[in-house]
């Protein structure tokens, strides 16, 4: 099937305002006049990279997210640099996803839940978020086809905010899948234009579907421009449904047996306190099951990496290519005996494979630099030569570390931000919780509620690794965890850690959760260049002032 570029006049008309055909030495005037082509830019007569961008759903990396992916690994990984400190601002899917396409933290971008009600795919997000994403400046001002294909945010689609005939601004192509991610009877919207999916294996499995729409796009592309691909596969969230050839492998993989695996979260979050402890049978089979076939999934993306990268190595383009594989957020299968979900503020639902390879990048490679995915944004804009002055983004480019550029001055800290899901009723069929509880399991036992609402410091500098959280609830309660000596989170050192450090980092928070682009780089505590005012920690009354979290984010 040959796939068809979004007409001027469409669904989406903003689409149309992009750069035009034109002789060489007016693009490149145009692109240096729009912003295009700056410092990191390439030289005049060159072509312009391409760039790439896989996006998985619910993939962890503590627990091993990775090791279904022997091809992905061989063919980015070991071909370019694996970040092995890679993280997202908010362990969901919409949040997060919102956070790469605007470069943003959830704060500033206000998708904080996946609901229409929390600016996931809404259409205050439509208005004023999605005309400013990465994609869009990409489009409108560096002159890139852009191309879609997969999931976006669990909300696109709904019929309240302009249903499937709405396409985002900024894409060229666009192959998006209905609300939340499915692998059989889904329906896609394809350029504005709703078609429906059944079924059959060999017509219907939506990972190789993207695949070969992604191929498709490869090979019926404009020529003369560069282009952006964003291919969002479902894998490996659930219902886990693998494609019949790989539905009988790992029969003998189990989820990892770590320390904080079914154990009681002591000295936690009241929600991770309420997990019951040891986990029955049952629930240990269902999670051991969950994580075999979330691997199962994972065998068609890799299969997907493998064509893609092999038609880019066909069609020459390949070598001007730069390939990102990422996750929108992490995922437990029992650790501190919650069953399965993402949305906790522990490592493993916050961290993230990211592998990158590309012009520039030596091969086998792996950077130990805090990054997060609101770096994405503005590194591909930095690759497309975008002065990164002219955005409000939050993050920072990747570029100087891809390249090993020396004597650059990067992060020590990230802000990681969530505000829970619930309302603030008892559930009549678990009435001895509190009220608010959701994302229950038949045994009572929850992974979030309307007060699971927090915000953390995630540090790592040469003397420190820490993760400072704190909880708007009615304790405002704090956990800290010293990751070099407990990896595994067991032991919150909220109430032994020196008063001095946790006031530092309470202040570091409260800068963080109030920082809009420049303000969000700032030092951290642990860099030569941090400034503490202890004044600033107290109000009129001499109290300790707390961080405030957004209840009314529109």
């Amino acid at each position: 099937m040959r796939l068809l570029p979004l007409a001027p006049g469409g669904p989406s008309r903003g689409n149309s305002r992009h750069l035009p055909a034109c002789r060489p030495a007016l693009l490149l005037l145009l692109l240096l006049l729009s912003g295009c082509l700056g410092a990191s830019g390439v030289a005049a007569g060159s072509r312009r990279p391409n760039v790439v961008l896989l996006l998985t759903d619910d993939q962890d990396e503590v627990l091993g997210g990775m090791t279904p992916l022997k091809k992905t690994k061989a063919l980015i990984g070991e071909m370019g640099m694996t970040f092995s400190s890679a993280y997202v601002p908010s362990a969901l899917c919409c949040p997060s996803r919102a956070s790469i396409l605007t470069g943003k933290y959830p704060h500033n971008h206000h998708v904080v839940n996946n609901t229409l009600e929390g600016n996931c795919s809404s259409k205050s997000w439509q208005k004023i978020q999605e005309p400013n994403t990465f994609p869009a400046i990409l489009r409108s001002l560096c002159g890139y086809q852009t191309f879609f294909a997969g999931k976006y945010l669990n909300e696109y689609g709904a019929p309240d905010a302009g249903g499937l005939e709405h396409v985002p601004l900024g894409w060229s192509y666009w192959y998006a899948l209905e609300k939340n991610s499915k692998y059989y009877n889904y329906t896609l919207s394809i350029n504005g234009k709703a078609r429906k999916h059944g079924e059959n294996y060999s017509v219907d499995y939506l990972t190789d579907v993207l695949a070969n729409v992604s191929l498709d796009f490869l090979d019926y592309k404009s020529n003369s421009e560069p282009f952006f691909m964003m291919i969002s596969t479902p894998a490996p969230h659930s219902p886990w449904t693998a494609a019949p050839q790989y539905q009988k492998t790992f029969q003998n993989v189990f989820a990892p047996r770590n320390k904080n695996f079914n154990v009681h979260g002591t000295n936690k979050h009241w929600l991770i306190r309420q997990a019951k402890t040891p986990m029955t049978n049952s629930s240990i089979q269902f999670l051991d099951n969950a994580f075999r076939k979330r691997w199962q999934t994972l065998l068609s993306v890799d299969d997907l990496v493998e064509k893609l990268v092999k038609r880019l190595e066909f069609t020459g383009e390949l070598n001007n290519t730069y390939i990102f594989y990422t996750s929108d957020n992490g995922y437990h299968t029992g650790q501190f005996s919650l069953p399965i979900d993402k949305r906790q503020l522990y490592e493993f639902d916050i961290k993230v494979p990211l592998l990158v390879r590309g012009p520039g990048i030596k091969a086998n490679q792996t950077s130990k630099m805090l990054v997060a995915n609101i770096d994405l944004g503005p590194t591909i804009l930095d690759i497309a030569g975008y002065n990164l002055n002219k955005t409000q983004m939050d993050g920072m480019s990747l570029l100087p570390i891809l390249r090993g550029t020396s004597n650059f001055t990067w992060r020590s800290d990230v802000l990681v931000e969530y505000q829970g899901e619930g309302r603030n009723v008892t559930d009549p069929t678990c009435p001895s919780l509190s009220p608010g509880v959701s994302q229950c399991f038949p045994d009572c036992v929850c992974e979030d509620a309307y007060n699971n609402t927090y915000a953390c410091v995630r540090t790592m500098s040469a003397l420190w690794n820490l993760q400072y959280c704190e909880f708007d609830d009615q304790e405002v309660f704090v956990e800290v965890y010293n990751l070099t000596a407990d990896p595994d989170q067991i032991t919150n050192i909220a109430k032994s850690i020196d008063p001095e450090l946790l006031g530092k980092m309470n202040y570091r928070l409260m800068m963080l959760q109030s920082c809009s682009g420049p303000t969000c780089r700032t030092p951290g505590v642990f860099d030569p260049g941090y400034r503490f005012d202890p004044r600033l920690m107290f109000s009129n009354h001499g109290s300790v002032r707390m961080r405030r979290f957004s209840k009314h984010p529109l």
